[in-house]
């Protein structure tokens, strides 16, 4: 497995609690854990994968701006999250803020997959993919 299936691995579950979310209506147990289990995935990708794919590119010229850039949209993200945890749940304006969270996170994930990861496929070496992959996985699992 390369450092790019993993995260699409990760992505995709994003995307996945994203439109369930979307989906649900005032403050139930349903939205809350939903909401709970967004949070959690959100928070412990972005970190693995500054520290297991941002990191190691930011040492290469081609990848720094596009590092700069997912990081700064992981604060984004981060920012709103916070603001959807301090909405009343059965508040119109917490599903408004979840669907700006969506379309957000939704831009980072295509961002990273059309434009971050065919420059990164240039950069990093077949042994680099795999370990970087290895290692995320690894953080991944231990915050489970």
């Amino acid at each position: 497995m390369t450092i790019f299936e993993a995260l699409r691995q990760d992505h995709e579950k994003q995307r996945l609690l994203l439109k369930i979310l979307c989906e649900t209506h005032g403050d139930t147990p349903a939205r809350r854990e939903y909401f709970d289990e967004l949070k959690q995935a959100l928070e412990e990708h972005a970190t693995a994968e500054e520290r297991h794919f941002y990191t190691p590119l930011l040492q290469h010229d081609r990848a720094v701006e596009l590092s700069r850039h997912g990081i700064a949209e992981h604060h984004e993200i981060d920012e709103l999250v916070e603001k959807i945890d301090n909405t009343d749940w059965s508040s119109p304006v917490w599903l408004r803020t979840l669907k700006q969270l969506r379309e957000k996170v939704e831009h980072h994930l295509s961002e990273e997959e059309q434009d971050f990861f065919p420059v990164a496929g240039k950069i990093l070496s077949a042994k680099q993919k795999a370990q970087l992959a290895r290692e995320y996985q690894d953080e991944m699992a231990d915050t489970a």
